[in-house]
């Protein structure tokens, strides 16, 4: 009889223990979603105010607005076309992609191309100020030293460089950039973790799950 309940109870915990980690998994897998998602939709918010800023004329809107539809239909017929492969299909998705900011490119004048890359420059100071004030609090939080920090810093440099070096450089092929940028997105989901103490990461730890569990609660 106490082998028989031992037996039940056994089952009971590794059903239990696999149905919360399918809904951990469940729950990142959602997070993941909600994040590519809201990173989308703030890409496409910040091109939309980068274009008021630049000032175009009615003439450029009619013509950025005749390319879009024109490329809207190369789009649709791409998706449509059943005879690609996959990778004939990305490789021409991102060729699409490619064309489209050729031709906007091609419509500015010298000074919006010149105010176009002021802006670029602004959003990045304003990127590495963010970063700069979410690093302070962590050194707050989890007791940092100056020489965590300084090395925690150049890290994060170096890495922002790398992915965009990756991103602009031309003679990599949709495969190819896709493949650095997964290797090099490994490399950094170990983040700050080799330059912390053992207690530092488990603090850290503790402070994510926190915040994990507010957001689905």
């Amino acid at each position: 009889m106490k082998k028989i309940l031992f037996s039940m109870l056994a089952v009971t915990i590794m059903t239990t223990a696999t149905f919360a980690q399918k809904q951990r998994e469940k729950g990142d897998k959602k997070m993941k979603g909600q994040h590519a998602m809201h990173d989308k939709k703030h890409g496409k918010h910040d091109k939309g105010m980068m274009m008021k800023e630049l000032n175009l004329t009615d003439a450029q809107k009619e013509q950025m607005k005749a390319n879009k539809e024109a490329m809207k239909v190369k789009r649709q017929a791409l998706e449509k076309n059943e005879s690609i492969t996959v990778k004939e299909y990305r490789d021409r998705k991102e060729a699409l992609k490619k064309e489209e900011k050729a031709q906007m490119m091609a419509l500015l004048t010298p000074d919006q191309k010149a105010k176009m890359e002021q802006l670029k420059k602004d959003k990045k100071a304003e990127h590495e100020k963010k970063s700069a004030e979410k690093l302070d609090k962590l050194k707050t939080k989890l007791g940092l030293t100056d020489d965590q920090v300084a090395k925690i810093k150049a890290d994060k440099a170096a890495n922002h460089a790398k992915m965009e070096a990756i991103r602009d450089n031309e003679n990599l092929s949709r495969t190819e950039r896709e493949q650095q940028l997964a290797a090099l997105k490994e490399q950094k989901k170990e983040g700050i973790k080799k330059y912390l103490t053992p207690e530092q990461i488990k603090k850290m730890e503790e402070m994510k799950s926190k915040k994990a569990h507010k957001k689905t609660v």
